[in-house]
């Protein structure tokens, strides 16, 4: 068995063997995937859900006894981008951290990639010392470093975009004519831009935005919105028939809203999908694009933000044979993530999964997903009693919002199938009236739905955070109790730097209600309970509402009270 250990399995993969962290036909199942992928052993790890990110660095540091780093803390324009061969880095997934004198610091997440290590010492002819990193903070990093251009937004002049003028009288005549022609592979170039740098930035939206007398582009970052560029007003047409081409939209239609799609490839590996809105406005069409990164649901739940015992009955839900589960929230909240982020840790060649959502936002292989088109008679109800003559195991259902949609998931529910779904309603116990509002007979609700989870986003504090002293009545007051004020953690507020562009915060974390529907909870439907009674008993079951859970996340240092307080309801 040594022997065969030894020939099969090689660094990193080998350790975990025989340490005990992972089984021998997991490490070579992931190791013969990691020949035939670019994600490398590593990333099959991270989104096999066996390990997460942090666990992998720390154990790789301490036996292989290589320093362990937090690449966070690295800016894109702090790291030497041209010491390494773009293609190597993408390659092995290193980045170079460091370069002083004949040495060179190298982030990597599997220090025992002595090829990659061997290329790099070839290449630069420089003492190579390796540090270890998160890998999903690294693949983040060699993305920027990869896929941004070159050139940033503010060396895009007028003249760069095909705009020349003698005057400034002639400009203002070009405005008001609304005619002038524009050349194209400019604006393309623009356009391309304007995506590159909101992937990097991690925008969730781009909005181009036409007014009266000027128009600016925002990016939504971290749920906030961030002007970053006011480009000539004159080529507000240019933008909006070159989006609407690549998004397969009519371009000759300017009066009534439309939505498309599109993807922008960035490597052979990577490409991201843009879903696209226009809307009619006084000034002219306003776009939003929806960026749709399919490597948000492959991150694993462990970075979603779930607390021990969330997770704990997240995973028990879903991994049960039949039943529903549902998750509530607000537009933007995460929903989508969440279900897909539980889609990829069921999806398993022996499962038939099946989703209808409108649109589909996440491409996933080996998921039958299916787009609602409610002109061509293909509606929620309509693709949900097909699913049922498709023999599937599992089915996502985008959104209930009608009392068909809800009665035949929820008898999908009831014959061996599990069904995962969104409703929108402020928390757990309110999902439950809002069924029994829409017409679900109790006693169907009671037998069908297993687990109810609210959630939000909330900011995640940078790591400028900066203590904070707070009044204890105000503490009390959001929800702390007296036991909380034990001394064991520190209040935090946001700070300001380079890296959080000075807002304080970086990146956004979820806040959860995780309700199971235990048999008190079931009988509180049964015997017409409204939302207050079903909240009393989930609270005495130890379930926690939305603002226990922020708070929670207050007391870890992980977001402010502020944030807390701005996105649960008390």
């Amino acid at each position: 068995m040594a022997a065969t250990l030894q020939t099969t399995l090689n660094g990193l993969a080998r350790a975990m063997v025989q340490q005990g962290r992972l089984k021998e036909h997991e490490a070579e199942s992931l190791a013969n995937q990691a020949e035939s992928t670019s994600s490398g052993f590593v990333g099959l790890l991270i989104s096999s859900g066996r390990m997460n990110p942090l666990e992998i660095a720390s154990f790789a540091s301490e036996t292989f006894g290589y320093p362990l780093l937090d690449i966070a803390a690295f800016e894109v324009d702090q790291v030497p981008r041209d010491a390494i061969d773009r293609k190597l880095m993408q390659a092995h997934q290193v980045v170079a951290l460091l370069r002083r004198g004949n040495r060179i610091t190298v982030a990597l997440a599997d220090p025992t990639n002595l090829r990659a290590l061997d290329e790099i010492r070839f290449q630069t002819g420089l003492v190579v010392d390796p540090v270890v990193v998160e890998g999903d903070k690294l693949a983040a990093l060699v993305g920027r470093l990869v896929e941004a251009p070159a050139t940033t937004l503010k060396e895009f002049t007028d003249e760069d975009l095909g705009l020349e003028f003698e005057d400034e009288e002639a400009k203002e005549a070009a405005l008001k004519a609304e005619s002038v022609e524009v050349d194209d592979a400019p604006v393309v170039k623009f356009i391309q831009k304007i995506l590159h740098d909101a992937i990097a930035e991690g925008a969730s939206d781009v909005h181009f935005e036409p007014y009266e007398k000027y128009y600016r582009i925002r990016y939504r970052t971290d749920g906030v919105l961030r002007e970053i560029a006011q480009p000539p007003l004159i080529i507000k047409e240019k933008i909006a028939s070159r989006i609407k081409v690549i998004s397969r939209l009519d371009i000759s239609e300017k009066r009534v809203p439309q939505d498309g799609r599109m993807k922008l490839v960035l490597s052979k590996s990577k490409a991201i999908d843009f879903r696209v809105s226009t809307l009619p406005t006084l000034y002219g069409e306003k776009i939003v694009m929806r960026i749709l990164d399919p490597s948000s649901a492959m991150l694993g739940i462990e970075a979603l933000g779930y607390e021990p015992e969330q997770k704990a009955a997240m995973l028990s839900a879903i991994n049960r044979p039949y039943g529903m589960v549902l998750v509530t929230g607000p537009t933007g909240s995460g929903k989508t993530v969440s279900l897909y982020t539980c889609l990829n840790l069921l999806n398993k060649p022996g499962v038939n999964i099946s989703t209808a959502e409108d649109p589909a936002e996440i491409n996933m292989p080996g998921i039958n997903q299916v787009n609602i088109n409610e002109k061509a008679g293909l509606s929620f109800a309509a693709a949900l009693k097909s699913f049922l003559r498709q023999d599937p195991d599992i089915i996502m259902v985008g959104e209930i919002r009608d009392l068909e949609t809800a009665e035949i998931s929820i008898k999908a529910a009831q014959t061996g199938h599990l069904v995962l779904s969104t409703v929108h309603t402020n928390d757990a116990p309110a999902t439950l009236s809002r069924l029994l509002n829409m017409g679900i007979a109790a006693f169907n609700i009671a037998s069908s739905v297993i687990l109810i989870t609210a959630q939000r986003l909330a900011r995640r504090l940078c790591t400028c955070k900066k203590p904070l002293a707070i009044p204890m009545e105000a503490l009390l007051q959001a929800g702390f109790t007296e036991e909380d004020f034990d001394g064991s953690w520190q209040l935090y507020g946001p700070g300001g730097c380079d890296r959080c562009k000075g807002s304080g915060y970086k990146g956004r974390v979820g806040i959860y209600q995780v309700m199971p529907i235990s048999e008190e909870i079931g009988r509180l439907i049964m015997t017409g309970g409204n939302a207050i009674d079903i909240a009393d008993q989930a609270r005495s079951e130890g379930v926690r509402d939305l603002r226990q859970s922020g708070l929670r996340k207050v007391k870890q240092g992980v977001t402010s009270l502020e944030e807390v307080l701005a996105s649960t309801n008390d």
